[in-house]
């Protein structure tokens, strides 16, 4: 950060035209998120100014209360991608650090987004805080607005029933399997990535082989443990799939995993990072007394699937 404070601009930004920005964590980049990105968008053009999404990474939690950090609905690196769909100019992370968290409203906003990234509008969720102790809002923002001269606008909450979207209704829906719920406030489905990794087989002994993933991201949110119906994006192409996530009580010592089975394809996939995403949570996982009884439920389970994600959009 200090490196770099006084600059008028970071690399890459042209200081010629001014820029329309929005600052917060982002975490989901979820409908809210997304009506505020648009705005920011639509007002740049309008303005021929550029538009600046500000993030930051890691979570403000993970350094002032790490205690309360919530796992993540995104990853920096699936944020930027989703980011990259949003059409704004520039998205700016910032590193998020104990200084950082020190600075007060007036001082992130004179540093950074006046002196570093020329803004002369904000466009900010109903719900934003900022500065030390999240101590800014928006009254905060529009008085400093005044007195240096840049314009502040506020974007409502977008409903999704008769609650607002929000990061944390999100972790919620995601915590309790409800993924109809997640996806209805994400605008998409929940996804989680991992890499291909050699298991002990059992699937494919049972007659239904599956890609055994490793998610290296420790703090990336993983949905309970369950049978659900998902989607497989792969680089050849995007699957129906059942995935199986948590314990194998049926049989003894064996760990938990994370393991899809993926209909209509075969094919090596060691090592080949995919993308899952949830559909439907169809059941919590049980003990069989047989093998056989468990097979007959994996053959149930994969009819289920089938049926769920014909009509899914």
């Amino acid at each position: 950060m200090a490196d770099s404070v006084g600059w008028a601009y970071p690399p890459g930004i042209p200081a010629d035209r001014g820029t329309v920005v929005t600052v917060g964590t982002f975490d989901g980049v979820h409908r809210g998120h997304w009506a505020v990105l648009q705005e920011i968008r639509a007002r740049a053009r309008e303005t021929g100014r550029r538009s600046v999404l500000v993030t930051f990474d890691p979570h403000p939690l993970r350094i002032v209360r790490p205690e309360h950090a919530p796992r993540l609905l995104t990853t920096p690196t699936e944020k930027k991608e989703i980011l990259a769909e949003s059409g704004l100019d520039y998205a700016v992370f910032l590193r998020f650090t104990e200084e950082l968290s020190r600075y007060s409203p007036r001082r992130f906003v004179e540093e950074i987004l006046v002196r570093r990234l020329g803004v002369e509008e904000l466009v900010i969720g109903y719900d934003h805080g900022f500065g030390k102790d999240r101590s800014g809002d928006a009254d905060t923002l529009r008085r400093i607005g005044r007195e240096i001269g840049f314009k502040v606008d506020v974007v409502p909450p977008v409903d999704e029933g008769t609650d607002p979207v929000s990061s944390s209704r999100i972790r919620s829906a995601v915590s309790g399997g409800r993924m109809g719920e997640a996806t209805a406030c994400l605008g998409r489905s929940y996804s989680l990535r991992g890499v291909v990794v050699r298991g002990d087989q059992r699937g494919r002994e049972l007659g239904f082989p599956t890609a055994n993933l490793s998610v290296g991201v420790a703090d990336k949110l993983i949905p309970p443990p369950g049978i659900y119906a998902v989607r497989a994006v792969l680089r050849s192409g995007t699957f129906d799939g059942a995935l199986h996530l948590g314990p194998r009580p049926t049989f003894q010592g064996s760990p938990p995993t994370i393991e899809v089975h993926l209909m209509d394809f075969s094919g090596d996939l060691y090592g080949e990072e995919i993308r899952i995403d949830f559909v439907r949570f169809l059941r919590e996982v049980r003990p069989f007394t047989t093998v056989a009884a468990l097979i007959e439920q994996m053959k149930a389970d994969v009819v289920e699937v089938r049926d769920v994600l014909a009509t899914a959009p």
